[in-house]
């Protein structure tokens, strides 16, 4: 394991974020982001992994997927298994075999997500276990510490993520304390080493929900702390889709073009293109697996519900024509059949060819950025996309 300067120097230097083509008529972009276990071509999706698991799906599937990143949730981790183990472990990527790349959110979703169960002061945020109730404190410090031991390749910091409902004012000062917080991180990450000889980079996450002028003061803040990306956070939490395509705008006049952009926990294919439009160049969301454990599948003719009793003597694949291990092996009325038995294969087959189509989605979105025809295929695929499967 490297240490000390040697250590240093490496993760000054293997970090790179390469953009390799700028559509002409929009703001679409793609690039490479390299880590030390793996290269990232961008645009991307990121499966989640929320507990060191995408629900159902082994690691060799994730791969055969075409799945080059994944992410994975410090709060939850910390929780359970904990940090002494994930460190006895040798971190996440040991710990469940995983051998690319991996981002952890920070818990600022839970900040969000648990409003009842925390209470947000200069420190930090004390949360009560929603397993058994005991306090525990998450600072901006210790987030970095947890990461630390997680060894994910991209931290995230501790922010505050407003409701779309609050009042201005509320999202001014949450904006504010984001902001401190970021501070607090990014010199307690530069005074920090990683555990396990790979570099680790955090990036900052930009706050202000809809508002221009406190998205504005968010971003430039944190650009000034010079993270080695951006992450626009507070978006997809109940604002109208306009709003956030009118913040993400504004948010790629603001942004470095050379460090990569990462829109957190959006995920439906339409919002994925238009923000591709508007320059992000990450995203994530529990789409592909929550709607496969549920038996809906996307497909590039639409969504369909397996569960539904036309499928129950439909002999042709899901989505006829599309390369990936489920449509060459299953037909729509096998994997009905599994679903309403009860089947654990069922929800497996869902999730797999949701995931493998948001992996398509951003491939082929990256193709035709190169090709120069991105507008044109948006469109194309949007509207035979909105059909009827």
């Amino acid at each position: 394991m490297l240490t000390g300067t040697s250590l240093l120097k490496r993760i000054l230097i293997s970090m790179k974020f390469t953009l390799t083509i700028q559509d002409s008529r929009t703001a679409a972009r793609c690039g490479i982001l390299q880590t030390d276990h793996g290269a990232i071509p961008t645009p991307i999706f990121m499966p989640v992994g929320t507990r060191a698991s995408v629900k159902s799906v082994e690691p060799h599937e994730l791969l055969e997927s075409n799945v080059h990143i994944i992410l994975a949730n410090t709060y939850h981790l910390y929780l359970r298994p904990g940090n002494n183990i994930l460190q006895k472990a040798g971190g996440v990527h040991r710990f469940m075999n995983w051998q690319g790349p991996l981002l952890t959110d920070s818990g600022g979703y839970q900040v969000y997500s648990l409003s009842d169960l925390r209470k947000i002061s200069e420190e930090g945020v004390m949360f009560k276990s929603h397993l058994d109730g005991s306090k525990q404190l998450f600072t901006p410090e210790n987030v970095v510490d947890t990461e630390r031991i997680i060894g994910s390749d991209i931290m995230m910091p501790l922010d505050e993520c407003p409701p779309s409902t609050a009042e201005k004012e509320y999202v001014r000062t949450s904006g504010e304390l984001t902001i401190r917080w970021a501070e607090r991180a990014r010199k307690h990450f530069s005074q920090t080493t990683p555990l396990y000889g790979h570099a680790q980079y955090l990036f900052g996450i930009t706050q202000g929900g809809i508002h221009e002028d406190l998205r504005t003061i968010s971003t430039k803040a944190l650009v000034d702390l010079d993270f080695d990306g951006y992450a626009i956070g507070g978006m997809a939490v109940g604002e109208p889709a306009p709003e956030m395509y009118r913040i993400l705008e504004l948010s790629h006049t603001l942004l470095p073009e050379a460090k990569p952009r990462y829109l957190m926990g959006v995920g439906t294919p339409e919002n994925i293109l238009n923000a591709i439009e508007r320059g992000v160049d990450m995203f994530d969301c529990v789409i592909p697996t929550r709607e496969g454990r549920n038996g809906r599948v996307y497909t590039r003719y639409g969504k369909m519900n397996l569960r539904s009793a036309k499928y129950a003597d439909d002999f042709r694949s899901i989505d006829e024509g599309f390369d990936n291990d489920v449509c060459r092996n299953y037909s729509r009325a096998y994997i009905r059949h599994l679903l309403n038995v009860g089947e654990i294969l069922g929800l497996k087959l869902c999730t797999l060819q949701n995931i493998s189509f948001f992996m398509w989605l951003t491939a082929t979105a990256r193709k035709e950025i190169q090709n120069g025809s991105f507008l044109e295929w948006k469109h194309d695929f949007l509207e035979q996309f909105n059909q009827k499967a």
